[in-house]
């Protein structure tokens, strides 16, 4: 989960996309916000809420959303049936497009996943992988982050072998 988690990071670095961190309490039982993520995103807003269980209930987090300007929103979160799945459905009603990213956020057991991904699906998220978000992002092999996301990719699952191999024989030929 930390390798998907940090994998979402990188994508969200190398796109431009704009992201808002939060913790319900940083000081509290949810502990510290990972350091990896706040290297990997350093002029991302953090939003330490006051204890709000689901982050779309904080002002201060819902007002860093709107700050993006964007109606699609990618989230990520600790646990997937409170984390995500709360303010995911609650954008939602709002008129956001959510994508819920499963892979990259964490959960008690496959019942509670599965229980998770379908009430979101019900309320209209899509429900999504970090690889299948980065895939719909880039679009296009071509693109000019083409290269730079299959290394992502590569680095962070199975899917290196293909691009090492790639890589290998693109240099043999230069």
């Amino acid at each position: 989960m930390k390798g998907n988690i940090l994998a979402m990071c990188e994508l969200a670095k190398i796109c431009n996309i704009p992201s808002v961190i939060t913790s319900s309490m940083a000081d509290g039982p949810n502990g510290p916000i990972m350091p990896e993520i706040t290297e990997i995103l350093p002029d991302a807003p953090i939003v330490n809420r006051a204890g709000e269980i689901n982050a779309w209930d904080s002002p201060e987090f819902k007002a860093a959303i709107e700050n993006t300007g964007r109606k699609k929103l990618i989230i990520c979160g600790i646990v997937t049936d409170v984390c995500v799945m709360f303010p995911a459905i609650s954008a939602t009603r709002d008129g956001y497009d959510v994508y819920a990213v499963v892979d990259a956020s964490g959960t008690w057991n496959d019942m509670v996943l599965q229980a998770s991904m379908q009430r979101m699906s019900q309320a209209g998220i899509k429900v999504s992988t970090w690889a299948s978000v980065l895939a719909e992002i880039m679009q296009d092999w071509r693109s000019e982050k083409g290269m730079e996301l299959g290394g992502l990719l590569a680095k962070h699952l199975s899917y290196g072998w293909v691009y090492s191999s790639y890589m290998a024989n693109t240099k043999e030929e230069n």
